[in-house]
């Protein structure tokens, strides 16, 4: 697959149709029937959360949010992927991977919430935090990957950023250096066709994001980013290839952000009801549903009794994130320095002042 990819190649890697069914049999990943439930349990928990997550936002119960909805496909083929060596550098939108590398959801909650200790990710290992600057934890993932050759350890790191993230200088440099030292780095690509109001016509003149790779001396590949099974196919050889010392590897997953870019952004101002509904008809889950059960492996009348068990236990973990200690003045200031400069003592001091003065108003 990848080593037969070529700069000329414009069709897009899929193994299974907006219908559900096997297009490329050769290419179909082999999945016990009862892993597969799990992955498609996992895909349905993690939307379920979002959603969720967008509402208790509307509620007034939690700060901006980046919904997640529509692109979960990517999140659990490469959540399948990772090893329990390997390294998850993260942007900001990948719920499904975050929670399948062992965050709690809790923690999330709280990270979004606003508390410094949510970007803890108990539970997790060798996982960074959540990175909103866009594209600014590309080069680390790509330093990441140099630690990883040079210390001879096993492991492969899998990054990722949206497609205006591509635009950036960050992006350039860490691929950049990513083909020159041959570190084992998947950069997974989410083209989900908006960086928040710019469309991918507007991002840049390439055809692709994928041939973007031929100039930095590795492999890439376009990929139908709602096909579950291509994503597990390509990741999965990608990361064969990066770790047997091959270097990095480029993904571009083609999706579409079903939501808005964050709850404090409404689509309906740049792109039409007739995009929206025609990549409806493209939902991942809604795919990878049918097969199974053309497969008699899933029975669609159980969805909405284990949804509403996802629903309750979503909830329960909520309130427990929305009952957590207030969060402490010092925690704003004390985690940028090591040691604390003048002017941020001052600030804090001002509004400890502030704390007092509105208190002996009330």
């Amino acid at each position: 697959m990848l080593k037969n990819f070529q700069v000329q190649n414009r069709k897009i890697f899929q193994v299974m149709d907006d219908d559900g069914k096997i297009i490329d049999a050769r290419n179909l990943p082999e999945i016990s029937d009862d892993d597969l439930v799990d992955i498609y349990k996992g895909m349905l928990f993690a939307r379920t959360a979002d959603l969720m997550t967008v509402s208790y936002q509307r509620q007034g119960r939690i700060f901006t949010y980046p919904p997640n909805y529509g692109q979960e496909a990517i999140h659990a083929a490469a959540a399948s992927i990772m090893d329990e060596n390997d390294w998850l550098v993260p942007a900001f939108r990948e719920l499904g991977a975050w929670l399948a590398k062992g965050a709690q959801l809790k923690d999330i909650f709280l990270y979004f919430m606003g508390y410094e200790e949510g970007s803890k990710f108990s539970g997790t290992e060798r996982m960074l935090p959540i990175s909103v600057p866009i594209a600014s934890q590309l080069p680390h993932a790509t330093g990441i990957g140099y630690a990883i050759k040079y210390r001879e350890e096993e492991g492969v790191v899998f990054t990722f950023v949206g497609d205006g993230g591509t635009s950036t200088g960050e992006f350039h440099e860490a691929l950049n250096f990513a083909g020159v030292w041959k570190v084992p780095v998947i950069f997974i690509v989410q083209n989900n066709q908006y960086a928040i109001s710019v469309p991918f016509s507007m991002q840049t003149a390439s055809e692709s994001i994928a041939v973007k790779s031929a100039a930095y001396g590795m492999p890439g590949l376009q990929a139908d980013g709602n096909d579950y099974f291509a994503m597990h196919s390509c990741l999965k050889e990608a990361r064969d290839h990066a770790s047997k010392g091959k270097g990095p590897v480029l993904i571009e997953a083609v999706t579409f952000r079903k939501g808005a870019h964050t709850t404090s952004d409404d689509p309906r101002k740049y792109r039409t009801e007739e995009e929206e509904q025609k990549w409806e008809a493209k939902d991942p889950l809604k795919r990878l549903r049918t097969y199974m059960i053309g497969k008699k492996i899933w029975d669609d009348g159980r969805e909405e009794e284990i949804t509403g068990q996802y629903r309750s236990e979503i909830d329960r973990i909520f309130v427990e994130a929305e009952n957590h200690p207030p969060y402490p003045l010092e925690d704003v200031f004390k985690h940028m320095y090591a040691e604390t400069p003048d002017d941020l003592l001052s600030q804090k001091a001002d509004h400890e002042k502030f704390i007092k003065w509105k208190e002996g108003r009330d």
